[in-house]
């Protein structure tokens, strides 16, 4: 069998990440934009494009540019058994306990990469090993964290790999979105990954009853990108989630030109996105 047949997204896959992708958008996230405009420090991402994407100067604003490259893990068990489920006619109320529901089965908490979904990411290395990538940060939500480690399997051991829980996907109600214990995170990827950023043993942010706001996922969203502004490495990888990077590039982050417009589209399994993000503060 072929590595596209392997990694390729099937047409019940691309219907479900449309269905879900326009539930992401709506009032909160044109208020989670709004919100993120009156900053004092604003946030705008271009792709990079032959890596010399354009960007204007202004005066008034001391600027700080990032090259960042997102990348949304590869095919988890939880979305294999949503494929599944659509594909037997079955439907759901996304973010609801419903018998159909396969996202709220305890069974796929912090599920982990299909076999389709390691060939995802390591079909990414053919674009990771031509990056100056200084840094590596992953969402410590296990299939996050393996994507890391598979997409850019050529520097492990000579960059830094860095977990960090602002970069995790929404969380509350999807038992997919819920860490385990960093004690066991540790023992299975500590060798490799420095949790030392994970302040909470237990998970701080899931809840059985209710997900997340926008507002709050989009602080989490802002904070992350401070961070990263603040470190001194100029080009990183970033392994994180779907719902996390629609709110990243439609409400943080602003992306204006057209040809910028595919930021703002649901990231395919396995899929990544090289941007240049730019940090203005008034002066």
């Amino acid at each position: 069998m072929n590595m596209a047949a392997l990694t390729d997204h099937s047409e019940i896959t691309k219907a479900l990440a449309l269905k879900e992708s326009r539930e992401h958008l709506g009032p909160d996230m044109e208020a989670l934009k709004l919100d993120m405009q009156s900053r004092a420090t604003t946030i705008s991402g271009s792709l990079l494009i032959n890596s010399n994407p354009t960007t204007t100067t202004n005066n008034c604003f001391n600027t700080i540019k990032k090259t960042v490259h997102f990348i949304r893990h590869g095919q988890g068990f939880h979305n294999l058994l949503a494929d599944m489920a659509r594909a037997s006619n079955k439907t759901w109320t996304q973010f609801q306990v419903e018998p159909n529901n396969p996202y709220t089965m305890p069974e796929v908490t912090d599920a982990p990469l299909t076999d389709k979904g390691r060939n995802q990411a390591m079909l990414l290395r053919n674009e990771t090993k031509n990056l100056g990538t200084e840094l590596v940060v992953v969402s410590p939500l296990c299939r996050a964290t393996q994507t890391g480690l598979l997409a850019f399997s050529h520097i492990v051991g000579s960059v830094p790999f860095v977990a960090n829980e602002d970069c995790r996907e929404e969380s509350g109600v999807h038992f997919c979105d819920k860490r385990r214990a960093v004690s066991e995170l540790k023992r299975e990827f500590g060798a490799t990954v420095d949790f030392k950023n994970i302040l909470s043993e237990e998970d701080p942010l899931f809840s059985e009853s209710g997900r997340e706001t926008k507002k709050e996922v989009g602080e989490r969203i802002y904070n992350f990108l401070i961070w990263l502004r603040d470190r001194e490495e100029g080009e990183i990888g970033v392994a994180s989630h779907s719902g996390w990077l629609m709110s990243l590039f439609n409400g943080v982050v602003s992306v204006d030109r057209e040809e910028d417009k595919s930021l703002k589209e649901w990231f395919g399994t396995g899929e990544m996105k090289s941007v240049e993000l730019v940090f203005s503060t008034k002066k």
